[in-house]
């Protein structure tokens, strides 16, 4: 997502706009200008066909930024009620994290493969006798595919000496890894959430900014205001999007309004100790291999897709249950809100009872911006007992089976199996190791749903090289766990 630019910036803007308008006077009246403000009568409109669709998406956005799903919006409630409902509302959690903006979607062709008129019907016709569906025919000199044949194995593509043959993609549909975005009938992107593994690839690849998380950015700031006590977590991730010290950031947190901060990595070194403890255990009864468990959209994958792979992965919780344990044991009262920019950790959050909230690095940001907070130039907040290297290192791909491996290396050798970011073809590697009762030479595997591990979250603002510099910064002022 962080590559998207131009998206995140609109996005930021509607933000930090919706936040200054929280704290002003009179929130549910000003609310309904941010669209007109943003969009004014002769402005020069960059991306739609005119201003009032323009606007019309502003206010869809803002829709799922104060928590509703857009889909039940009847366009004739003011923003205002929108926001009245908003503050009123306690329950604002549900299984349902996106919400489709469809003035926003295109409505993108269909998927489909198809020949260009860069064929040339050329005699030797590799695109037709590699094609194992008989769905490819020449006629007129020119190779045709038949779509009620043709299965999508794209190896005409690979096969055709000109390139003629290309797929067009619907990025959407493209990216999901167990296929639970499709068009409906009205030609727009439909998500089937029983399917859904909440990773957020759609949302960060729809080049359209069409589908939205369902914020609660504002019910944290309403806790806040109300001085009701709320403290923070944010995942290790998070460092990496900031350009500023990890003490820095935390004073940040801090001025933003929050009672107290703590790092998610200290509950990866919980982690890292009970599921080192149980790799031994598993190893020592014979087991095959065990998979992590600490990335939630994995376990979003094995609950709805993969239930043959459960008896593999570890029993161990996430960091994020660990340290919210640790919050909920000093603050019992206070509210809990998790910084993370994983959409399926609001999954991991709607299902524990210890966590009340979760914003992402996009929300944090502007609300940095509109509290004119400068992360550079911020009083540094001194952390004691601070997380280890391991722990700080969980948000890279090889992070969490690296922290094991520091700590059973005298006991046990692990030989890794690394997934670097689910899409159809590691999933179809994970079924198979489900099926077969083993990893080829492995023995732990470690899954992160997005490319890069969690730096490569769907609301990142950082792009993952140097996210990853960041926290490799960091990792390396750490001490051993």
């Amino acid at each position: 997502m962080a590559d998207d630019i131009q998206n995140i910036q609109i996005k930021k803007d509607i933000l930090v706009r919706l936040i200054k308008t929280f704290f002003s006077d009179d929130f549910e009246k000003n609310i309904n200008k941010i669209p007109i403000e943003m969009r004014p009568k002769y402005f020069d409109v960059p991306y739609r066909c005119c201003i009032h669709k323009e606007r019309a998406i502003i206010r869809d956005r803002i829709i799922a930024n104060l928590g509703f799903a857009i889909e039940n919006d009847d366009e004739i409630k003011p923003l205002a009620d929108y926001a009245r409902d908003c503050l009123n509302r306690e329950e604002v959690q549900s299984g349902q994290f996106l919400t489709v903006i469809e003035d926003a979607c295109r409505g993108c062709t269909p998927s489909k493969i198809y020949v260009t008129d860069l064929c040339k019907g050329c005699v030797k016709r590799p695109c037709e006798k590699t094609c194992r569906f008989g769905a490819i025919s020449i006629q007129n000199g020119k190779s045709q595919i038949d779509a009620s044949k043709c299965r999508g194995c794209k190896m005409c593509i690979s096969a055709c000496p000109y390139n003629a043959i290309v797929k067009l993609a619907v990025p959407c549909e493209d990216v999901c890894p167990v296929g639970a975005i499709q068009k409906n009938e009205k030609g727009f992107a439909e998500i089937d959430f029983d399917e859904c593994i909440s990773c957020g690839r759609c949302a960060s690849n729809c080049p359209f900014g069409a589908i939205s998380e369902k914020s609660q950015i504002i019910h944290v700031l309403k806790n806040i205001k109300s001085q009701t006590k709320v403290i923070a977590m944010f995942a290790p991730a998070i460092v990496g999007q900031f350009d500023c010290s990890v003490n820095q950031l935390m004073k940040g947190i801090l001025d933003c309004g929050f009672d107290d901060v703590y790092e998610v990595a200290k509950g990866a070194d919980i982690t890292t100790r009970n599921e080192a403890r149980e790799f031994i255990e598993r190893m020592n009864n014979g087991a095959s291999f065990m998979t992590t468990s600490c990335c939630a959209g994995y376990n979003e994958l094995v609950k709805k897709h993969l239930s043959d792979l459960k008896p593999y992965v570890s029993n161990t919780k996430t960091p994020l249950y660990y340290t919210a344990k640790l919050a909920r044991a000093k603050y019992p009262d206070a509210k809990l809100v998790f910084i993370s920019p994983c959409l399926a950790k609001r999954a991991e959050v709607y299902e524990n009872p210890d966590i009340d909230f979760l914003i992402n690095p996009q929300e944090l940001e502007a609300l940095f911006i509109a509290k004119n907070i400068d992360l550079k130039t911020i009083e540094p907040f001194d952390i004691i007992d601070a997380p280890s290297k391991q722990g700080r290192n969980y948000p890279l791909s090889g992070g969490v089976y690296g922290a094991v491996e520091h700590l059973v290396k005298d006991e046990r050798e692990i030989k890794p199996y690394i997934v670097n970011g689910l899409n159809k073809d590691s999933i179809r590697e994970l079924k198979k190791f489900a099926k077969n009762g083993s990893c080829p030479n492995s023995n732990l595997i470690e899954v992160m749903a997005c490319p890069n591990g969690c730096i490569g979250g769907n609301s990142t603002i950082e792009n993952a090289s140097c996210a990853k510099k960041r926290i490799n910064d960091l990792v390396q002022e750490s001490g051993n766990l």
